[in-house]
């Protein structure tokens, strides 16, 4: 009895205080909200925490143990690169903007392993019982599980994808599958079929052929009696995905693969004094506009701006833009302003009738949780994907910017306010979203859990993972059964041709 005891409390042990490192480094607040929504999670769960992170906890969970470690100017580094250029042009520059973009992943996971406060964990001594890893073209921060002798839990701020199906051996059927920077839906036509497998097949081979060298590059550096990136980019026990069927296209996952989508969003608080004033009072209801935490609509091509202040002027509801300036030349009296909004907050007030926004997953989660129509205006990467959903879903229209015209933005503003139809298919979403089993942070919660008692999940990862390339698209099969058949098929065509031979003679030496 004693000793089954000590079973149950040492079960209980592992579950309920584990040592947890958690490595969030990209530099965005998007990415961050979401590692930092587990993170604190895990640690009101009553687990040991240690985030590493660009940005500093402000409001550090009340219960369990959390430190937290910051990528000091890493944030500043990300946006001194990013100086110079146009987030709003990017879209006219397609492909070219690639190289670039990859070298900044590169220089940037470099940045998070070079760091003092990183070199002084790794070279700490410290112990964990898991890691966890956003993964993010930084497939070299791997090996982080493998220095600590821990098992590996992955997580994506997106979800299923090129970049990381092959991680957890994941297909990807290219027919109904997207790649996640194209705006397409799952019923593509033959040339974007097209065009999604030529991507799908320059992806792969970006990663294999430069990425996955480079991050090797940094592993040998970094860690150089540790092992390859190769040999880590498989170890991940599972992938926590940002991602839930209510708001992204049904997708194959493997069973490692765990829909997480929406951990951190939360029941809407009171709001701030003035905005509670403002939002009650607004009877003929709110327009909320925000184009996120990353991109700032302070730097709007002026043509557009005015062509977004000309339409807000002519409407009759309240208009709450997040802009990033003092003032904006030209402010409506409708229009109010400020630089910063708890947008979770505002989405779940009943006055807000639409949002207008950039549809970063975030946002497009949060306005499907709270069941508020929304005027997509995508910018870059995935948000293009996100607007389609948005469309196909039935719970907003989306317009590209650069074809934005005051006439379009009118009537798509007045047809979602008018139509109930928007509305009530996105309080539709809403409760597709809401039913669930447990919620999104628990089930992440539990999964890591899971991980921890059970010393990483190796029955979870599929046999494809132990396949070399050409036998997992079966290329060894298709050849041998190629080879058989051209050899049936000669031998007929030899047998066929020496009967054909046989007969004529026959034929001849009757006829003679």
């Amino acid at each position: 009895m004693f000793v089954l005891l000590a079973g149950v409390l040492c079960i209980l042990d592992v579950a309920h205080s584990a040592r947890i490192l958690g490595v969030f480094p990209v530099a965005s607040p998007s990415h961050h909200i979401l590692g930092n929504s587990l993170l604190k999670g895990l640690a009101e769960k009553g687990h040991d925490v240690t985030m590493v992170s660009p940005y500093d906890d402000e409001n550090p969970p009340r219960n369990g143990s959390y430190r937290s470690i910051v990528l000091t100017g890493n944030a500043e580094e990300r946006q001194r690169m990013a100086k110079g250029s146009n987030i709003f042009e990017t879209e006219k520059k397609s492909f070219s903007i690639l190289p670039p973009i990859l070298a900044v992943h590169i220089k940037m996971c470099e940045l998070t392993l070079n760091h003092t406060n990183m070199q002084k964990l790794i070279h700490s001594g410290d112990k964990f019982d898991v890691v966890i890893v956003e993964t993010f073209m930084n497939d070299a921060q791997n090996v982080l599980a493998t220095h600590f002798n821990a098992p590996l839990v992955l997580f994506s701020a997106l979800g299923a994808n090129t970049w990381i199906n092959q991680l957890v051996g994941n297909p990807q059927p290219l027919a109904y599958v997207p790649e996640t920077f194209f705006g397409f839906s799952s019923k593509m036509s033959f040339f974007q079929k097209l065009v999604n497998t030529v991507a799908h097949v320059a992806q792969l081979g970006v990663n294999h052929l430069y990425m996955l060298p480079q991050q090797d590059k940094l592993v040998k550096k970094y860690f150089p009696n540790g092992p390859s990136v190769y040999d880590v980019m498989y170890n991940a026990s599972i992938l926590l995905l940002n991602s839930h069927p209510s708001t992204n296209q049904p997708v194959p996952h493997v069973p490692s693969m765990i829909d997480v989508g929406g951990l951190h969003v939360k029941p809407p608080k009171p709001l701030p004094k003035d905005l509670q004033e403002l939002l009650d009072g607004a009877k003929e209801g709110v327009i909320y506009f925000s184009l996120g935490s990353h991109i700032k609509s302070a730097l709007l091509p002026q043509e557009k701006r005015q062509i977004l202040l000309n339409t807000f002027s002519k409407l009759k509801e309240t208009v709450l833009w997040k802009w990033e300036e003092d003032s904006l030349p030209g402010q409506p009296a409708n229009v109010h302003l400020a630089k910063w909004l708890p947008q979770q907050d505002i989405l779940g007030h009943p006055n807000v009738k639409l949002f207008i926004t950039h549809a970063g997953l975030l946002s497009t989660t949060e306005t499907i949780y709270h069941g508020v129509p929304a005027l997509a205006i995508p910018i870059v990467a995935d948000q293009h994907l996100n607007a389609r959903q948005i469309v196909n879903q039935r719970i907003g229209l989306s317009m590209n910017l650069q074809e934005i015209t005051e006439e379009a933005l009118t009537d798509n503003i007045n047809e979602l306010l008018t139509n109930p139809k928007y509305t009530k298919n996105a309080k539709s979403r809403s409760k597709l979203f809401h039913d669930r089993l447990v919620s999104p942070l628990d089930t992440a919660i539990y999964w890591v859990e899971y991980v921890i008692r059970h010393g990483g999940a190796p029955h979870l990862k599929v046999g494809g993972l132990d396949l070399p390339w050409y036998q997992y698209f079966l290329l060894d099969v298709i050849v041998v059964v190629s080879v058989a058949t051209l050899v049936v098929l000669f031998v007929l065509y030899r047998s066929i041709k020496k009967i054909s031979s046989v007969c004529r003679k026959q034929k001849k030496q009757k006829l003679n």
